[in-house]
């Protein structure tokens, strides 16, 4: 019984030590791609990026097939049409409104090229802020949005000293649910079709430590 015991302990030990290296890959991956990319708040002039974008069908294709009550959405692509007679409305109200509202490029350190989007802004409803995030097609498959929801996460706790950061969007969209669960996010309400995540400033507080310390 005692020689069982002592088995089972060394298992557990091994097990523990297998998890915990696994835990510590994982972590490095993330601060490498972390170190790749920053956020950028666009100036005016570089709108005509966000109108490329959802101008993509192989970027927009997670937003085709719906009846949603948007100006420009075309329901069998998925992409919304952005004018330049709608920028400046847009800017106004996104950009330099901070911490109400936030939203920047993903962009890469090592030419500045732009790989997507992110955006925050305070729920008029709950104490968290609501989030959006989109990795142009070209660049899916590549880490970009592991790091770029690190950054966001990061500016909303430690810049706007946020409670909680929730999400939610169409729960067959199964890459978009292992990225937010693979960074820290929580399940918080999967009803109707649509699943509900969220990032708490305790949760974002013990993983960070755990990643950084």
């Amino acid at each position: 019984m005692t020689e069982q015991v002592a088995c089972l302990t060394l298992v557990t030990e091994q097990v523990g030590r297998l998890i915990r290296n696994k835990a510590l890959i994982v972590a490095i991956g993330v601060l490498n791609m972390i170190q790749k990319l920053h956020l950028h708040v666009p100036s005016y002039e570089e709108l005509n990026y966000k109108e490329l974008i959802l101008s993509q069908p192989e970027t927009m294709n997670y937003n085709r097939g719906y009846d949603m009550n948007i100006s420009g959405y075309d329901k069998i692509t998925g992409c919304i049409d952005f004018p330049q007679t709608e920028w400046e409305s847009w800017y106004n109200f996104w950009i330099g409104n901070e911490p109400n509202r936030y939203y920047a490029y993903i962009a890469q350190n090592e030419n500045n090229a732009f790989v997507g989007e992110v955006n925050i802004h305070l729920s008029p409803k709950n104490k968290w802020y609501d989030m959006g995030i989109i990795i142009e097609g070209k660049y899916r498959g590549r880490g970009y949005a592991v790091g770029a929801l690190n950054l966001l996460l990061k500016q909303a706790f430690c810049v706007f000293d946020a409670n909680a950061v929730h999400n939610d969007f169409e729960n067959d969209r199964s890459a978009a649910i292992k990225t937010h669960l693979s960074v820290g996010f929580k399940k918080y309400k999967d009803t109707n079709s649509i699943i509900e995540l969220i990032m708490t400033e305790e949760q974002y507080n013990n993983i960070t430590n755990y990643k950084y310390t």
